[in-house]
């Protein structure tokens, strides 16, 4: 019985509860039934009562409140706006702040999910002064000893005075005029980094140069966004993710280095030691070059004897004055657009076959997967580099997962092709690792089983440390014509696909390098052999691609293009069996031959209409993300009017169109605003 059904029964006379006991208790179980309806009347009643607040209704009732104030609905794709509930909440106390520049910075934060710094223009403009109301801090002719004012000249956190521009706002063409907001918004996050091997450099090393990208190139380091703690505090450069420069960061190295900070380095050992601050220095470590071109050193090289270790964070460089003691480990934050490939993000409840496997501190491999290759789980719990050539085997009908723990993206650098053996109906998953060096091939086998490789959040590194790859040099051989392929938020080098297998991309880029290079065909030494049946949702693909069967295509972006003279490919996007199949809300390049296509992009006469990248370099903080000045066509041609490609759930443009809606609310009368992206 329930506490209320006992209430209400120990209410009754003791001669009811005698009889009732002598007859089986009829009555005790009644009142049970009232009690039921009892309980569902007080949490009816109690639910109404939360219902009258935002902070505790339910959430079908959470827009009647909005109505109630007037509130207008987005679409609820930045977290901060999937529910209305924190936008409502908020409602009252924007409009009380209605105008500000605080209050429009953290509305256009609070709406995108994006950061963002909001500008008044009409403060930076030059003029001559009033004697009667002095401003003592804008000068009209920048002071040219003060660096930190000179490092941010057009770029959100400029206080430095303009002349007028009388253009709009709206359009993006000016900014510094008398109705001006500029409302600026960072969609490179930074992605951090922990306690990974910094890479020596072996072409003029000696064991005293490094480089912090486990790859072994070069690349920019960011900061990590501290969050603002007054709501009435304009966002400031720690408060936004920004690649560090030199300068910058040498005047402020106390905010970035240290533990819990954007930048540390450590010699290894148990536990690892932190460098001292009192020892770092920040400086330019380009290259020295000979009269060949040839590089022969670094420059500013730490004197030997000083103990010092040079970082510079704009080519991702680490430095020693002697070799150290042990091997460096960095902790450091790159910049990417999104969660893809491998990464230290959070990657869901992982999938766990027994018995479990654990490895760490770069031990070998192998040892590990052969134990569980009667099915198991192999998965790695820090972010170092494993240096091997594993060999990976699954007995049939068994499933093998080998994996990195959540927080945690490793490096396998392998020398040569991964060889996957897989039994007769076996399975392999591999999860949130980043390969390079090597290529995981399936040989065929003799049976007509199938044998089935899924890869999640996983990096096949294009091109050999980032450098442009030969047609041949792909990511993954499956030679098996009876294997499933599947792949989710991936990264990975041309894939070549026996021509009865089937391939299914979600949200992934492939990568060829060049538009004009193979990203996608059959394997073996015959380049225009097509591949495996093809399905692809959301994803870019940078390359030409002949496939068997093109079963889906939707919401994507081929870059593929013929070369001028001597092709042997009849198209850059070909399919083989064109009567079936189907290619949605996707960029086409023209000439191609594909199975019937709905809502694709560049219409028939249509020559201008084509995608615009920020950068197509592996590497690059904004890979494979579209410029504004790509089409809308483009920008918002998706099946939900999102934009098309890789980057087509995070809803670009949907983010864009709520801070518009919500800039005509709450911006005062007279004034315009203007969204700028500072990355």
């Amino acid at each position: 019985m329930s506490t209320t059904a006992e209430r209400l029964y120990e209410l009754l006379p003791a001669i009811h509860r005698i009889r009732d006991a002598e007859q089986g208790y009829p009555l005790r179980e009644l009142l049970a039934l009232i009690a039921e309806q009892v309980a569902a009347m007080e949490e009816n009643l109690d639910q109404l009562y939360d219902d009258q607040f935002i902070e505790t209704c339910a959430p079908w009732v959470a827009p009647y409140i909005g109505d109630l104030i007037g509130y207008r609905s987005l679409h609820g794709v930045a977290p901060s706006v999937a529910s209305p509930r924190a936008d409502v909440a908020n409602t009252i106390r924007y409009r009380r702040r209605k105008g500000t520049a605080a209050m429009l910075e953290q509305l256009a934060r609070d709406v995108t999910g994006w950061p963002a710094r909001a500008v008044e223009f009409f403060q930076l403009l030059g003029w001559t002064q009033y004697m009667n109301h002095l401003r003592h801090q804008a000068h009209y002719s920048p002071d040219m000893r003060n660096w930190e004012q000179l490092h941010w000249r057009g770029t959100a956190f400029d206080t430095l005075a303009h002349t007028v521009d009388v253009r709009h706002i709206g359009n993006g063409a000016a900014r510094h005029n008398i109705p001006n907001i500029g409302l600026y918004l960072w969609r490179v996050r930074a992605f951090p980094l922990t306690r990974t091997p910094a890479v020596i450099d072996a072409d003029i090393g000696a064991g005293l140069r490094f480089r912090f990208n486990p790859l072994g190139t070069d690349m920019a380091l960011y900061n990590t966004p501290e969050t603002e703690e007054e709501i009435t505090h304009l966002a400031e450069p720690r408060n936004v993710p920004l690649p560090l420069a030199r300068r910058w960061l040498k005047a402020h190295l106390d905010d970035y280095y240290g533990p819990d900070k954007s930048l540390r380095v450590e010699l290894d050992g148990n536990p690892p030691a932190l460098i001292a601050r009192s020892q770092i220095t920040i400086c330019d470590l380009s290259d020295i070059k000979d009269g060949g071109g040839n590089v022969i050193a670094w420059a500013h090289q730490p004197a030997a004897g000083s103990g010092r270790v040079a970082i510079d964070p704009e080519l991702g460089r680490l430095a020693f004055a002697d070799p150290p003691a042990a091997a460096p480990l960095v902790s450091f934050h790159y910049g990417f657009t999104t969660a893809l490939g491998g990464g230290e993000y959070e990657r869901g409840t992982p999938v766990t076959v027994l018995p479990l496997q654990s490895v760490q501190g770069g031990a070998a491999l192998q040892p590990a997967l052969n134990a569980v290759q009667n099915g198991g789980t192999v998965e790695v719990s820090d972010s170092r580099r494993y240096v091997e050539t594993p060999t990976i085997n699954v007995n049939a009908g068994q499933t093998v997962v080998l994996r990195a723990a959540n927080g945690t993206r490793p490096l396998l650098a392998a020398s040569g092709n991964i060889a996957l053996n897989l039994g007769a109906d076996a399975t392999l998953i591999l999860d949130g690792w980043v390969i390079s060096g090597g290529t995981l091939t399936l040989a065929a086998f003799a049976d007509t089983l199938p044998r089935r490789l899924i890869l999640h959040d996983c990096t096949l590194v294009p091109g050999p440390r980032g450098a442009p790859p030969v047609d041949d040099a792909p990511g993954m051989i499956v030679n098996h014509a009876f294997a499933k392929v599947e792949l989710e938020r991936c990264i990975t080098a041309p894939l070549h696909i026996a021509a009865d297998a089937e391939v299914s991309l979600s949200e992934c880029i492939i990568d060829a390098t060049a538009p004009g290079r193979i990203a996608y065909r059959g394997p073996g030494g015959v380049d225009t052999a097509p591949g495996g049946a093809l399905s692809l949702e959301s994803c870019t693909v940078i390359g030409k691609v002949h496939t068997q069967q093109l079963t889906l295509a939707s919401d994507c972006i081929f870059v593929a293009a013929l070369a001028p003279a001597g092709d042997t490919w009849l198209a850059p996007l070909w399919a083989e069996r064109r009567q079936s199949g189907c290619v949605r809300f996707s960029f086409v390049p023209p000439g191609s031959r594909t199975p019937r296509r709905y809502h694709c992009q560049p219409e028939e006469g249509d020559a201008q209409t084509r995608p615009h990248f920020t950068s197509l370099r592996y590497g690059d903080p904004g890979y494979g993300q579209l410029r504004q000045s790509t089409s809308e066509k483009i920008r918002r041609g998706a099946h939900d009017e999102s934009e098309m490609g890789v980057l087509h759930g995070l809803y670009q443009p949907q983010r864009e169109t709520n801070l518009r809606v919500r800039m005509d609310e709450y911006l005062r009368f007279g004034l315009e605003a203007g969204l700028i992206y500072g990355s």
